[in-house]
């Protein structure tokens, strides 16, 4: 275990990270102009953007086992080369099945990403800082929207998707050899056990049934699936005047307080605990909502209430489990559970406002919210009584 943390690798690594969160990025922001590229707008196109979510259902867990079993470095610099590969790719535009397909690709090559780089930063930290450079990992979602909206959208605006993509390919490349200098040999030794199919059922079974490996990731589905579907969602409901300002805005803020308050309160409290104070403020800014649906302050204040999530819930991962093995498996139902929140919140956000109005929203933070509380609790209470 390092016990001087290494920022410099750490601040590439996360540089990394921002390529991975560009693969969903890169799509969500020139989605129109595929589909005029396509000349659909149907499912199938809009199949483009949830692939690599659905690989990411699939195979997070087993792209912990993997990983863990090739090797955090090799399989970081693999997945960034073959990410560079996709996207250069998808820069020739080929026909909308091989786009597709590329896609898939793609899902594995931000798998392997999302497994190995927090898992590495954990490893590359000294214990008293792992809460910081954790916290700062949490951000690169939303860094890389935020990069992609600014630069990104104008880039294909004036240069075509196909300039979008080359650029994400580039950085992709760029990477890989930032890695490849920055680590010269891998920080966790690989396991050497042949992969079967059955380890890859035991570790589903042995990860959801352990307080430890399991929390981090039964939080997660909460928090991803409620802060995506309220992005998406809830513009409606905002002043069109101040809209743009709070959907860019909202990210910002999440990170903001991620990497201030979320980093002092790490230091004093257990991240789990961390992670259930963000809930409950979330829950109380989405009644704040509810009254008042077009007010700028609550959405920013459940954005900064989500940010305590957000940080904290990476930071438990090291918290409970101390092994990089068991590291790698929390991370990979992260991954996995994350993709299922993003997944299925937006369409059932959709369905409950469609049905119920603003009390739609009332009823999915309020359920989704108390659920990361009580998850939380209740795995604590597992791990207090095994203890």
């Amino acid at each position: 275990m390092e016990q001087k943390t290494r920022f410099g690798v750490i601040l590439g690594l996360w540089a990394a990270g921002l390529g991975a969160a560009a693969q969903f990025g890169k799509i969500a922001v020139s989605f129109s102009m595929l589909a005029d590229v396509y000349g659909t707008t149907g499912a199938a196109l809009g199949f483009v953007v949830s692939l690599v979510g659905l690989v990411g259902i699939i195979f997070g867990v087993t792209a912990g086992l993997i990983v863990a079993q090739v090797g955090y470095r090799r399989s970081l610099i693999s997945a960034l080369v073959l990410g560079a590969l996709a996207s250069a790719y998808q820069a020739t535009l080929p026909p909308l099945a091989l786009f597709l397909a590329s896609r898939a690709v793609e899902g594995a090559s931000h798998l392997a990403i999302v497994v190995a780089v927090p898992t590495l930063i954990a490893q590359l930290s000294a214990p008293r800082q792992r809460g910081l450079t954790l916290s700062l990992w949490s951000t690169f979602f939303g860094v890389a929207f935020a990069i992609l909206v600014w630069f990104g959208l104008p880039l294909a605006r004036v240069y075509g998707v196909s300039a979008l993509f080359a650029a994400h390919g580039l950085y992709m490349a760029v990477m890989a050899m930032a890695v490849l200098a920055l680590l010269p040999q891998d920080v966790v030794r690989p396991g050497h056990k042949l992969l079967k199919l059955n380890d890859i059922a035991q570790t589903h079974l042995r990860i959801y049934r352990s307080p430890n490996l399991s929390a981090p990731g039964l939080g997660w589905v909460c928090y991803a699936g409620a802060f995506v579907a309220i992005l998406t969602i809830m513009p409606t409901f905002m002043e069109p005047s101040s809209r743009a300002m709070i959907i860019a805005g909202m990210p910002l803020a999440g990170i903001a307080s991620s990497m201030t308050l979320g980093v002092w309160l790490l230091r004093r409290i257990k991240a789990y605990r961390i992670i259930q104070i963000g809930f409950m403020l979330s829950l109380g800014f989405s009644l704040a909502i509810w009254t008042a649906a077009n007010q700028t302050w609550a959405y920013f204040g459940l954005a900064l209430s989500m940010g305590l999530i957000q940080g904290a819930s990476f930071a438990a991962v090291p918290q409970l489990n101390t092994d990089p093995q068991a590291q790698v498996q929390a991370n990979g139902a992260i991954a996995q559970m994350g993709n299922i929140g993003t997944t299925a919140g937006t369409p059932l956000l959709a369905a409950l406002v469609g049905f119920a109005g603003i009390n739609g929203f009332l009823i999915f933070t309020t359920v989704l919210f108390l659920a990361g509380i009580g998850v939380h609790g209740m795995l604590a209470g597992l791990r207090r009584r095994a203890i």
